[in-house]
This record gives C-alpha cells, structure tokens and sequence, in this order.
C-alpha cells in the first residue's frame, strides 16, 4: 500500500512538471537586433533591440498613425545601446541605453532619443525625458516591405547610417563619432 501511495504522488509531481513546460507559440511581432559594425570580432558601436511588426493586409496609416508618438516597432519600446559616445542630429549622446520613438507627419520622420528604458510601448512616453529630436525625410521605396525592418550601414568614417523601412516609406538616421 505504502508502494502504491509512493507510485502515485511520484505520478502527479511529474504530471504537474509537463504541464508547467508548455511554451507559448511564436511572437505576431518577433524580436529582432542590429548592430554596427555587423561583422564579428570588431568593437561594436551601436545596438538595437526592436520587434518587427508586418502589414498582414493592413494599411500602414492604421498602424502607425500621422502626428502621433509610435515606438518605432512593436511590443516593447525600441531600445537603442551606444557602447561609445555618438552624435545624431547634432546632438552629443554619452554612451549607454535610450528608447526611441518616432512621430510620422507628412513626408517626414521625427526620430526621438529618449532616457527612459525598458518600457512597453509608447503609453508611458514622456517627452520630458526626451534627449535629441531629429527630422528625417522619408522617401519612397521600389518595393514594399511587409515586416519593419532596420539596418546599420557605414556611411564614412566615424559614421553610420540607421535605414528605416516599412511597406514603401524609407528614412535615414546618421550618426557620427
């Protein structure tokens, strides 16, 4: 009997243990990171850590809307890592973490380097936190791009570029040393 009790609370510890182990399925927005430079074994400049979020047939004004804060991605807030002092827009930014937001209004992007870290999306934005506000002209591409996507680019020495794109809009961010 003592056997059988033994057998049986051994049974429910381990039936439990398979239920705690279920994995959620994939993100909708799935989490994606760029850095510069790119290439491995070389002093990184810039990193960031974003969600991709994709058209599905959608309209991107609806996602995105004109004259309002946006997160730059999806999820949670885009954060941005300098790992050595850069300037953007000419404004000088100390090596560490921010957040960027972005505010589409016509045929332009203001790109914003915010202080605030580690926050989900752009409910808590606070524009008192704001570092650097910098326009950017978007421009058309010759295709459209389903998911948000991003890229560093060299653009000259002790520079580089942050391309933006999403459906047919495109915009660069320089940044310099």
């Amino acid at each position: 009997m003592k056997h059988i009790i033994n057998f049986a609370l051994v049974l429910i510890i381990s039936i439990s243990s398979l239920q705690a182990q279920e994995f959620k399925g994939l993100d909708a927005s799935p989490l994606d990171l760029v850095e510069y430079p790119g290439d491995r074994g070389q002093s990184k400049w810039a990193r960031i850590l974003y969600s991709r979020p994709q058209l599905k047939g959608r309209a991107i004004e609806s996602l995105v809307p004109e004259g309002k804060v946006w997160r730059l991605g999806a999820n949670e807030s885009t954060e941005l890592t300098l790992f050595v002092p850069m300037k953007v827009g000419g404004t000088s930014l100390a090596a560490g973490m921010y957040t960027l937001y972005a505010i589409p209004q016509g045929g332009e992007m203001t790109i914003i380097v915010n202080k605030a870290t580690h926050v989900w999306g752009a409910y808590s934005y606070d524009e008192k936190m704001d570092v650097a506000r910098i326009r950017i002209p978007l421009e058309e591409g010759d295709e459209s791009l389903e998911a948000f996507s991003m890229i560093f680019q060299e653009a000259g020495e002790g520079m580089m570029d942050l391309h933006l794109g999403w459906d047919y809009y495109r915009g660069t961010l320089r940044f310099s040393k």
